[in-house]
Formats: structure tokens, sequence, C-alpha cells
């Protein structure tokens, strides 16, 4: 299939279907946060717009939604290979914002939003395209091997680590998560070879162990929830309360859900808390049941399933780099997500992409598939780490 010259996504060209299922995602979002917002003493004999108007959260995702789209146009102004040449900028701007961010006071225990006036800002959002475009600039230096040798590896570990350890001392588990997927996603891509899994493994288990022990002594609230997960009934009405009320409500919505508007649901009883931000998938499940559920699933298969495609057709590792890191961070976002809503994953705080609230989330998903619209564009028909060779 890739041999195929003559196919239109080994071309360049606007991939329309992408941009169109990730604003169906977006506008779906809207919908979701207006249904958690739903006032039923306002009545429901209204239109979608007077409904979206009237809940002040789906108003102000609404504005971001069309944030997003000037956010999209600006990301493809500059071509995706000049962006790469800029990655030492990049890599300073990301590396100067998650170390002054660590200076602010801290919200739920983590110092990671500037304040403005009443709006907050998260480095960390940016950081995660920051990281999957500076990287996959990194792992393009040697075309013929992706680690040709200790040092390099090295190399390629601190590139991910210093912004990594900044984003663990703020601390931020669940976007430390998403870093670890993408730096494997990107690795795994090159090809890396199956010792470099092991040393990375071991890495990883040394760092973590007295994390997890000092934790468990301390009787931290991220290793309460890590108990909640193994065991929700430890704690129903404490750490365990938010996965607990979760599966209730997604499981009472049944086949069709309960209806948007309709009055007395768990969601419009606050049953869940944050049921508009992390806890989204709870309101989908209950008001919009298995089928609703299905078709927000059927949709975020079509954008990874995209993605995928996109890159399997694109020849320049770059470019193919930076399709297959947006498409880790989305996927892995999902699954987090999702999973904690139904109790398969343990809580880390990580949003659903287009559907949770909050603009730089969502800013920052449409700007990586921008980025992905940007390779599609400019992408060249051959390898540029072959022209380089030749």
């Amino acid at each position: 299939m890739r041999n195929s010259d003559n196919n239109r996504l080994s071309k360049p060209h606007f991939d329309w279907p992408l941009l169109v299922a990730s604003y169906m995602l977006a506008l779906y979002g809207v919908l979701a946060i207006t249904i958690a917002n739903f006032n039923p003493n306002l009545g429901s004999d209204r239109s979608i717009q007077q409904l979206v108007m009237d809940a002040n959260n789906g108003r102000l995702q609404l504005m971001w939604v069309v944030v997003s789209m000037v956010v999209v146009a600006m990301m493809m102004t500059i071509k995706y290979d000049i962006i790469g040449r800029l990655w030492p900028v990049i890599y300073f701007v990301d590396i100067l914002l998650l170390g002054l961010v660590l200076t602010t006071s801290k919200i739920n225990g983590v110092a990671g939003w500037f304040q403005f006036l009443d709006r907050t800002f998260q480095p960390s959002e940016l950081a995660k395209l920051a990281l999957i475009i500076t990287l996959s600039k990194a792992l393009t230096r040697h075309p013929d091997r992706a680690i040709p040798n200790f040092r390099y590896f090295i190399y390629v570990c601190i590139h991910f680590g210093v912004p990594a350890l900044l984003i663990l001392l703020q601390p931020d588990i669940g976007t430390l998560m998403v870093f670890c997927v993408i730096f494997v996603a990107l690795l795994f891509m090159c090809g890396f070879e199956l010792r470099w899994m092991f040393l990375l493994g071991g890495l990883a288990i040394s760092a973590l162990t007295p994390v997890v022990f000092y934790l468990a002594s301390t009787n931290n609230f991220r290793w309460l929830r890590l108990v909640a997960f193994m065991n929700p009934e430890s704690d129903p009405t404490g750490s365990s309360y938010q996965i607990v009320n979760s599966k209730v409500t997604i499981g009472s919505g049944g086949l069709y859900g309960k209806g948007a508007w309709a009055e007395g649901t768990l969601t419009h009883l606050n049953y869940v808390p944050e049921n508009h931000t992390d806890f989204i998938f709870s309101v989908v499940g209950e008001t919009l049941g298995f089928v609703g559920s299905m078709v927000l699933l059927a949709l975020y298969a079509f954008v990874i399933f995209r993605m995928l495609i996109l890159a399997y057709y694109t020849k320049d590792r770059f470019g193919q780099l930076i399709i297959i890191g947006v498409m880790a961070m989305l996927l892995f976002h999902v699954y987090e997500n999702i999973g904690m809503c139904i109790g398969v994953m343990p809580i880390t705080g990580i949003p659903l992409p287009f559907i949770s609230y909050g603009g730089t989330n969502l800013v920052v998903n449409m700007a990586g598939i921008g980025l992905v619209l940007n390779v599609t564009a400019y992408k060249s028909s051959v390898d540029l780490s072959e022209k380089q060779r030749t």
C-alpha cells in the first residue's frame, strides 16, 4: 500500500476529514459541557443555541472552539520543517515556562498554572507539543539509526528528562505519564533496539520505587487514589468516591440514556464532582447512553486511525514522528480518561481531549491537529533523510 505513489495521501494535501472529525469532537464537547451545566429550573424548551448560551461553561467552551480555529490557521502558516529548525527556541521557552510555573501558588496540590485575572494558563499542556516537536527533531539527527550509540541515547534521555523532571516537581503525574507515552512511542517508531527498552525500564523502576515508598509512608492522596483504583470499595465515601459514583452514573444511562435535558439525573444532582472536566464521560454515559458513548468513541477511533494512515503515507521521518507523537498523546488521553471513569485506570486528572472543559487543553489539542495538517500539506514526496544521504 505504501509503494503506491499515486495515492493521494502520499502527496501534499490538506486533510479535511481529520479537521472535520476533530471539530465534530469539539462540538460534541460543547454539548456535553452544556448538559453538565444544564439548569432544569430554566426549562428545556429552548433552542440548542439558547441552552449553550445559558450554560456558562458551555458558552466559554464554544468561545475556545472559535479561538482554536485561529490557532489551527496559525499552525498552517509556517512549514513544519522550519518549525523543526526552531527547536532550540521552542525547547528554551518550554523549559523557562515549566520552571517559572513552579514559583506559583498551588491549586489542588499542583503548582501548574499561571493566573491571569480570573483565567488560568497551564504551560504543561503546551509542553506536550513542544516535546513532540523537539524530540522528533532530535531523533532525526542520525538518519541511519535512531540510537547509534550510548552517548546519543543519554542525549535523547536528557532531552526528554529535563522537562519531565520539571513536570514531576509540580507535581503533575498525569502529564508526566503523557510525556512517557510520547517518548516511548517516538522511540518505538524509530526502531530502537530491545536493549534500550530494558535499560529505560530499569531506570524508570529505579526512579519510581523510592517515590512509591514515600507516597505510601506519608499516606499521600496520590497513594490513596492508587489504593482506591485497586480496591474501589475500600473507601467509597473518600478516595474511591469519584470512581464508584462515576461507574454508577454511567451504568444508569443504559442503552439510549436518560436524555440530555431530563430532570433529576445524577448528572444534574452533581453526583460525580468535576463532571464537566475530568469526569465528563460520566455525563455522556448517563444522558446519551451506550449509543452516545459509542458515537464519541467512533469519532475518536476515526481521528486516531486517520493519523495512523497519514503517518504511514508520510515519507519524511521528521513529519512522520510529529504525527505519531500527536496521535500517541491523544490516544493515551482518551484511554486514561475513559479508563478512570469506568474504573479500569487510576485517577490522574487527565482531561478527555476535545470534550472536557478547559481552554488550554482544547486549544493545544487543536494546535496538535493543526501541526499534523501542516505536515500533510507541506510534506515532501521524498524522505528528507534519504536526500541528505545522497
